[in-house]
């Protein structure tokens, strides 16, 4: 479940000494936030690209920026690595000037949490180096580079999730729920399926897959262009939700495949298409057909095809390998869980061996390991009491695998590089230097990656360095200087402490405090405590943060998160506490976080707040029915309050199938506690959420009118669950705010 609304900006790096802000007394002339300007026009982190990728020949950096004027607006632009100049390759306006997109498009960005933007959203480069794909708004578009001035349009009618094939002969993509291919040669458009309609969807990810398994995608390329294999699934059997798009002039009703837990899942099938002949042939998944199709992905001599099949119970996850001259398969590995099998990276196949990298949790830690072509396991490539996030790159030639992980400090992310061959598995030499936060993309060759880093106090910064680490040159160094964005609210910017305190199992929790602006030791301030809580989430991290936590900080509060049980990034006797009910450690360890605040002498204990969205709205709720005695209000956006009301991947990985748990689905649901909450409550939600419906806070106010429980409600019309866009952003926000000044100012 990625229920985390992504409203925060990228984060970057740089190794050399950074401008520090002096964070006294606030000066006479400083100036403090506003929530005008955060969700304002211009983005206070500064030219923050996105989207970054290195060319294949090197010698370009590319990626989408916002305007000046428009942060929400993205253009294509490029890096020249020789010459160091910095040119928009192109113009989104001069594309498109008006975008209208479909709905499959509106919640396809609903899902991949880039709702609130406009403009080019992806683009991908030809193997050649020489073009350029952009999709946009439902049409696509060749930019050759020779002429950017230029662009050819080879499809448009709601196309979706388009690539150039591995050999640059293609161009592929989804039209009307089937899978086109375009000759890039002959100029020739061709439909691969035609069942594609109504409950069948070809070379689409479903929304499970989307939502809960980072599926963008639905096919998959063999690397020499010969085969594609895609997934087709039937969505007849999932519940069909009529449920009201409730908008600021018009009602709609709209009917939506909801898989909720313990109902019926979409019937999944694999099959490989030949782009030239359009020949089909399916490939049996076993005699279980509910299951999950993962991901698949082919082998470098595009003979051999791999996916990955989990069990509904998701306690088993098995690497299958298919010969596709003859359909032949082979498990070449079953991972097995007492709680839950995650879903983590590809297979990465070697070029010059025959062998693969294979992610697993299995020590209780991720690590990497290295198996041969039949599923037999060779050595660990990592091990120890640490573990990684992801492989970013492998350097063949030079033996070394490169990977993200919090081996030296739990909320930072850094770089390090591995052996192939294991004999660096527990001592793996770091990379990336600079404490706080790096984001990488790594060249297609590994010998050099893009570095995107920021700390707290330092925001958004990009270089290009070599794969040791060392510097080439910066793609944007973004100073915070005189000319910054930021630059008139620095005097005004509150540092951030970062500290550990103890669960009640003895385990470590990490939390990050804000003091408020001209803190004076001598005086008690009130508590905004900003808790998300959910599986799969991190939010006490040194990087470049939420401005909204520094708004509240600059108004007076102590602002405070803090990673309970069950949150990202640790290891699995940390994540597995939740299993089998939702809510209980998770309140425990944030409320041990209130105790622990309530006894520091700058905290008026009787003043603390609490705020969440989605799965953070759904702790509000439970930690305001568990601690009312503890907490004075609290604000709750987007709420989960019946567990059997989400989808049916995400809830039955952590309290199983209702019909086996359901006294944990009874004690994780809001309903069993509300007789608690006794505090003022604000509940937000917006009236076209499709992915936590709005059912769930109309059930809830349901559940509050019955008990005569009195509480604010605010609704969003036509709103989906990330309630984007600048105004409605704008509103949400000082709706918060207001709430809490309400609640939590001084008496007199």
């Amino acid at each position: 479940m990625r229920l985390f609304p992504r409203f925060l900006v990228q984060f970057l790096r740089i190794s050399t000494p950074v401008l520090l802000m002096t964070l006294t007394a606030l000066p006479s002339h400083a100036e403090k936030l506003s929530i005008e300007n955060i969700y304002g026009s211009t983005s206070l982190a500064g030219p923050a690209p996105r989207g970054l990728k290195v060319s294949p020949d090197g010698a370009r950096v590319t990626f989408l920026r916002g305007r000046e004027n428009d942060q929400f607006q993205l253009d294509l632009w490029e890096f020249n690595v020789h010459d160091k100049s910095t040119r928009m390759l192109v113009d989104s306006k001069l594309l498109q000037a008006n975008e209208e997109l479909s709905d499959q498009e509106k919640a396809r960005r609903e899902r991949e949490r880039t709702a609130g933007l406009r403009g080019i959203i992806s683009y991908s480069w030809s193997p050649d180096g020489k073009q350029i794909l952009v999709p946009l708004a439902g049409d696509l578009y060749l930019i050759d580079l020779a002429h950017t001035d230029k662009a050819r349009k080879i499809a448009s009618g709601n196309v979706l999730d388009a690539k150039i094939s591995p050999k640059g002969r293609y161009v592929s993509f989804v039209r009307d729920q089937n899978l086109f291919v375009f000759n890039l040669a002959s100029g020739k458009e061709s439909q691969l399926t035609k069942d594609g309609g109504g409950t069948i969807h070809n070379a689409e990810a479903e929304f499970v897959a989307q939502e809960e398994m980072a599926q963008t995608s639905g096919y998959w390329w063999a690397p020499d262009d010969s085969q594609i294999a895609f997934k087709r699934f039937d969505e007849s059997q999932v519940p069909n939700v009529k449920r009201f798009e409730i908008y600021a002039n018009h009602t709609e009703v709209i009917e939506q495949r909801y898989p909720y837990a313990g109902a019926a899942n979409v019937q999944v099938a694999l099959a490989v298409v030949s782009p030239d002949s359009g020949a089909i042939r399916q490939i049996d998944l076993g005699a279980e057909k509910d299951i999950y199709l993962v991901r698949a992905d082919w082998m470098n001599d595009a003979k051999h095809l791999t996916y990955q099949r989990q069990s509904r119970d998701q306690k088993q996850l098995d690497l299958v390998a298919v010969d596709v001259t003859n359909l032949q398969q082979q498990t070449l590995i079953s991972e097995t869980s007492r709680t839950w099998v995650a879903v983590l990276d590809k297979p990465y196949f070697l070029e010059h061996g025959k062998s693969f990298i294979w992610t697993s949790e299995r020590s209780g830690r991720k690590h990497l390991y290295l198996y041969d072509l039949q599923g037999k396991l060779l050595h660990a490539i990592s091990k120890g009491e640490w573990g990684i996030d992801n492989l970013l790159a492998v350097d063949e030639k030079s033996g070394l695998a490169y990977v993200a992980s919090n081996r030296d400090a739990v909320t930072d992310k850094q770089v390090y590089a591995l052996a192939l061959d294991g004999s660096k598995a527990e001592q793996p030499k770091r990379i990336t230097q600079a404490d706080g936060w790096h984001d990488i993309q790594f060249s297609r060759q590994a010998n050099v990656f893009i570095d995107t880093w920021s700390n707290p106090d330092t925001p958004p910064q990009v270089s290009l360095r070599n794969a040791d680490g060392s510097m080439l040159t910066w793609i944007e160094h973004n100073e915070l200087n005189s000319q910054h964005p930021y630059a008139k609210f620095r005097d005004a910017h509150v540092p951030t402490e970062f500290g550990t305190l103890t669960a009640e199992d003895g385990q470590t929790l990490h939390y990050s405090l804000r003091k408020p602006l001209n803190f004076d030791a001598g005086k008690r301030y009130p508590v905004f405590l900003v808790v998300y809580g959910g599986p799969g989430a991190q939010t006490v991290e040194r990087k470049w943060g939420s401005l909204f936590d520094q708004y509240m900080a600059q108004q007076g509060y102590v602002v405070f998160r803090l990673d309970n049980r069950g949150s990202a990034r640790r290891e699995r006797r940390f994540t597995d506490v939740i299993y089998g009910e939702l809510g209980r450690h998770e309140v425990a360890d944030q409320v041990a976080g209130i105790d622990w605040l309530a006894k520091q002498s700058f905290v008026d204990a009787k003043r603390i707040g609490v705020f969440g969205w989605s799965y953070g709205g759904f702790m509000s709720l439970r930690l305001l029915s568990a601690a009312s005695d503890k907490i004075a209000a609290g604000v709750s956006v987007a709420p989960v309050t019946d567990w059997g009301l989400y989808d049916s991947h995400y809830t039955e990985q952590f309290i199983r199938h209702p019909k086996e748990n359901a006294a944990g689905y009874q004690q994780s649901n809001v309903f069993a506690h509300l007789g608690g909450l006794r505090s003022p409550l604000l509940l937000v939600h917006g009236m076209a959420d499709d992915n936590v419906l709005f059912s769930n806070s109309t059930q809830l106010i349901d559940g509050l009118t019955s008990r005569g429980i009195l509480f604010d409600l605010m609704t969003y019309p036509g709103a989906k669950h990330g309630i984007s866009g600048p105004a409605n952003q704008k509103h949400v926000y000082r709706t918060i705010e207001a709430f809490f000044k309400r609640q939590l100012a001084p008496k007199p």
